[in-house]
């Protein structure tokens, strides 16, 4: 196998790709970027959320990443895109929407929260897990503190971080659960709230309330993309490894 294709990944990019959505257009930049400065080249492909309720969408995919504009059409296909990803150690990136979807996959799916529901999704359910914000962050900048030693720690290089927020939801309800059942949230604002979510044990699974894909003009990735780019081609490369 040649240098170059060791250093190649497939990237499943879930959502309902939108002109309307900063993230959305703000992907082919940071992918030009990966590829021109840290030399990570992602084939990456756009799964809407209907299309992901099928089995096999994101198999054979390197890393999966759950982009932000939420409500999705389909919460069931994204859901099933963040279940392979965790369970067939896919490397995983889900912002936004994407770590609301996260963490009602694990709650639904691990911790047996069968009845658990977004407040967007689902306004008039009994229990909520993701829930209306007290104070939206929509449009806002606010500092994350990062637990030392987490995958969060390694990737941003620093324990503590101004990000970007468009959201107005977020967990509250049931995180000593997800805790008992072996998620770990390594990220918090000064008031303690959750805003980043990791996977012990998995080889990159990372979820933020923040949008790191939209940190400055998108010609230099934030570190979280960047990280996920190479947890990318590292798994490609293994998966090469094995196929050969």
């Amino acid at each position: 196998m040649t240098n170059s294709a060791a250093r190649t990944a497939r990237l499943a990019l879930v959502g309902d790709r939108s002109p309307n959505v900063a993230s959305h257009t703000r992907v082919p930049l940071l992918l030009d970027a990966l590829a021109e400065r840290d030399r990570l080249h992602l084939d990456a492909y756009w799964i809407p959320s209907q299309d992901a309720e099928a089995e096999d969408a994101v198999r054979g995919f390197d890393a999966v990443w759950v982009l932000p504009g939420s409500p999705y059409r389909s919460e069931a296909g994204v859901l099933a895109a963040v279940r392979t990803a965790r369970e067939e150690g896919i490397p995983f990136l889900g912002t936004c929407g994407g770590f609301q979807h996260a963490l009602l996959e694990y709650a639904r799916h691990v911790c047996g929260l069968t009845r658990v529901a977004h407040a967007e999704n689902d306004p008039d359910a009994d229990d909520f897990l993701i829930e209306p914000l007290a104070c939206s962050l929509v449009g806002h900048e606010a500092v994350v503190r990062i637990e030392p030693g987490s995958l969060a720690q390694a990737a941003i290089g620093s324990e503590r971080t101004v990000e970007r927020y468009f959201c107005a939801y977020g967990p509250s309800r049931h995180l000593d659960t997800l805790r008992e059942h072996g998620l770990r949230f390594t990220g918090h604002d000064e008031d303690r709230q959750v805003r980043i979510a990791e996977l012990p044990g998995h080889p990159f699974f990372l979820a933020t309330l923040f949008q790191p894909e939209l940190s400055g003009d998108g010609s230099r990735p934030h570190p979280v993309v960047r990280a996920l780019a190479r947890a990318a081609v590292e798994h490609a490369a293994r998966e090469a490894g094995i196929r050969a």
